[in-house]
């Protein structure tokens, strides 16, 4: 059987299945080539020359439960970038963060509940680091989880392209981004007393219940529910939603809606949510 024999109907529609069920994402019909072509790392790790064979290994060989991590990490899309969507930073330093500390708060807990290759926590993390120096006797933590061990590895480590850092502020970038020595690594590292506040964690968003506190002030989850079907959107929201303070925030992507969800959120501003 050829490389370049194309998966079939049958294979696709028991990998989309698959991976639907397990982590939410939507696999239609006009992902099927991209999906194929994703896979093909995982073929060559197994020594298998076709997409089709890799399926019988997943399927019909137990080959599934010690590949399913990397099934997902293979098939997952990690678009990031440090301050996408800024408005979203601009409410928190303006007026979500002074509420809190308005209501008492002294240690401010948010997670990041799709965080990628780590822009987004590093973000928050910058915004509430200066916050935090500008308002003494405040401290903060941040959580962030992704389903992909391959992202989280590459967010821990901390480190970036040059270019990736561009939309971080110079004042920001001169406190918290560290310069390699070689001026040929055209590289750049998050500060370690940066990194030092944020603890990562493998999460699937599918999972009934999630192993995280109960008072977190603020959830980002952006640009991961456009993967979903509405049901799952629902799921993973009201879960999201139990994990948070009374009067705590839930930030979603520009591009997603709570339209037809039955959440106890009220809405304070575009795809910025405070727990009723």
């Amino acid at each position: 059987m050829s490389i370049s024999e194309p998966l079939s109907a049958k294979n696709f529609s028991r990998l989309s299945a698959f991976v639907h069920d397990y982590s939410g994402i939507k696999m239609p019909a006009n992902k099927r080539t991209m999906l194929e072509g994703r896979l093909r790392r995982r073929m060559r790790v197994h020594g298998l020359d076709d997409v089709n064979a890799y399926c019988r290994f997943i399927f019909d060989e137990g080959g599934l439960e010690a590949e399913t991590i990397h099934l997902i990490d293979a098939v997952t899309t990690n678009k990031t970038e440090f301050f996408r969507e800024p408005v979203h930073f601009e409410v928190l330093e303006k007026t979500i963060l002074p509420q809190l500390v308005a209501a008492g708060r002294r240690e401010i807990k948010v997670w990041s509940a799709a965080c990628s290759t780590g822009a987004e926590p590093y973000t928050l993390a910058m915004v509430l680091d200066a916050f935090c120096d500008a308002n003494r006797g405040l401290d903060y933590s941040i959580l962030a989880t992704d389903i992909c061990t391959e992202v989280l590895a590459q967010a821990i480590a901390g480190r970036y392209t040059a270019g990736m850092i561009a939309p971080v502020p110079m004042a920001m970038r001169r406190r918290y981004v560290r310069q390699s020595k070689d001026p040929s690594h055209h590289e750049v590292r998050i500060a370690p007393a940066l990194r030092s506040k944020i603890g990562f964690a493998r999460l699937n968003l599918m999972d009934d219940a999630y192993p995280v506190q109960q008072d977190i002030d603020v959830v980002f989850c952006r640009n991961i529910l456009i993967y979903f079907d509405k049901p799952t959107q629902g799921r993973v929201l009201t879960r999201l939603c139990h994990h948070l303070r009374p009067n705590g925030y839930l930030i979603l992507g520009h591009s997603e809606s709570i339209v037809g969800l039955d959440l106890p959120v009220r809405q304070v501003a575009n795809t910025v949510f405070q727990k009723r």
